[in-house]
């Protein structure tokens, strides 16, 4: 079973669909040790094939339309957030306390770019507020690196012990991953639901997720780049914040291509968030699992008082397992996961060559949804898809099999081809094309990103 094979079987896709996708494979895109070009080229490939056959379900195609992976653009989409310039600046990606130390055994993972976690990581290892990178340094190495990891986890902060691929494969959380599908899909009820409105095929404005509305409840790179990917195609996509939790700057202004921005506090606008599920086809989730359950946004308080409504959730470690209401990032997954190690050398840690567990669950979580929407218009009924970070690390890990990692095709000459420059409110962004490349589907996205909560919390 080939890559794609594999996620589109995860995502309950028509076996037969599969020979409407190709690829243009570019060898030296997104090199490492694991298979990482093999598992980007499968989730845009089956999420650019999971839009083209919503959109030929809505248009009343008789064959879905022809979709192809080109590695160059995949490359390019994996690093955007390190490809975007604002008025020619480079982002900012990690904060200093963002980081591998070195511990009394080993070695420790934190992070620490928002404010909140960066105070309770200072906290948890006993330090001022302000201090010099070198006492970080010097009170971390005094201790264990499962030391450091409970102590920073007991105090709302993120922080991970380096482990081999061996020693995460004996840890509870790792059992609790492999024994879960790549992408789990669930049924929700069967109620008549907001079946979306069918497209005219002579109408080439028109997209796969035109007229939908989708409520993004999501932070930092996974979640906001599965919504991003929503807007692409079509979308109505208001993401929410609290006012007092700004998204990191550059991050925002990455992953807003095509979305409104607004603030929210979900305590006191209860009303609010009802009017707007009330209208919404899709809500996605990125925070800790039964974080937002309070709000009545658990899958199942959502399918009582909304049947019909897709909730999609993606989230660092998995719904289950004894992880299950930790926090967790790309970077602390990667270290945890037997990654870091894997990918390092001189007895240092290393990485893979992007972020290509936030960005590849990002795009097998919009599959999802694109898939669950196809199902919904023949039923009625809302669907439930959940992702995890660990366990897209699972599958480039074990299941991806090395020795079909070679790659042909004419060598990968960089980004450039794949970037763009667009004006906005927030200023001239240069930014990596979207991947996502099918018969008659969209090329760029719709607007630029507005500033952060700048938005009405209403759908347009």
């Amino acid at each position: 079973m080939t890559d794609v094979e594999y996620a589109w079987s995860a995502l309950g896709g028509d076996p037969a669909l599969l020979s409407r996708v190709s690829v243009v494979e570019r060898e030296g895109a997104l090199p490492a040790r694991l298979p990482v070009l093999r598992l980007a080229r499968a989730c845009v490939g089956v999420c650019a094939l999971a839009a083209a056959e919503l959109g030929a379900r809505r248009a009343g195609l008789a064959r879905v339309p022809r979709a192809e992976v080109d590695d160059g653009a995949v490359a390019a989409a994996f690093h955007s957030e390190r490809l975007l310039r604002v008025d020619g600046r480079a982002p900012v990606s990690f904060a200093p306390l963002s980081r591998f130390w070195r511990t009394a055994d080993g070695w420790v993972r934190t992070h620490a770019n928002y404010p909140h976690h960066r105070t309770r990581l200072l906290r948890a290892l006993g330090l001022p507020e302000d201090p010099a990178v070198a006492a970080a340094e010097a009170r971390i190495a005094e201790r264990s690196a499962l030391d450091v990891e409970d102590t920073v986890h007991r105090a709302g902060g993120l922080a991970v012990a380096l482990r081999t691929p061996r020693e995460w494969a004996a840890h509870g959380q790792a059992a609790e991953v492999a024994a879960r599908p790549l992408v789990e899909r669930e049924r929700l009820n069967a109620s008549p639901a907001r079946v979306p409105r069918p497209l005219d095929p002579a109408a080439a404005r028109l997209l796969p997720a035109d007229g939908l509305r989708v409520l993004d409840l999501t932070r930092v790179l996974a979640g906001p780049v599965a919504t991003r990917t929503l807007a692409l195609l079509g979308a109505d996509v208001l993401r929410l914040d609290h006012p007092r939790s700004p998204e990191l700057p550059d991050l925002h202004a990455d992953t807003g291509f095509g979305k409104r921005s607004a603030t929210l506090d979900l305590t006191t606008g209860r009303d609010t968030l009802e009017e707007l599920l009330a209208a919404a086809d899709v809500v996605v989730t990125g925070y800790r699992p039964g974080a937002l359950d309070r709000f009545g946004l658990s899958p199942e308080a959502l399918a009582e008082r909304h049947p019909g409504l897709v909730v999609a959730q993606v989230s660092a470690w998995g719904a289950y397992g004894p992880w299950a209401g930790r926090r967790g990032f790309d970077s602390l997954v990667q270290a945890a996961a037997g990654i870091a190690a894997t990918e390092g050398s001189a007895g240092r840690p290393g990485a893979l060559p992007a972020q290509a567990l936030d960005h590849g669950t990002g795009y097998l979580l919009a599959a999802g949804v694109l898939r669950a929407l196809t199902e919904r218009s023949y039923d009625g009924g809302g669907r439930l898809v959940r992702t995890a970070l660990a366990r897209t690390a699972y599958w480039l890990t074990e299941e991806i099999p090395p020795a079909a990692a070679a790659c042909g095709g004419p060598a990968y000459g960089g980004p450039d081809a794949w970037l763009a420059e667009t004006a906005g409110r927030l200023g001239r962004l240069r930014h990596a094309l979207p991947p996502l490349s099918f018969t008659g589907g969209p090329t760029g996205w719709t607007r630029p990103p507005t500033p952060w909560g700048s938005d009405p919390a209403r759908w347009e």
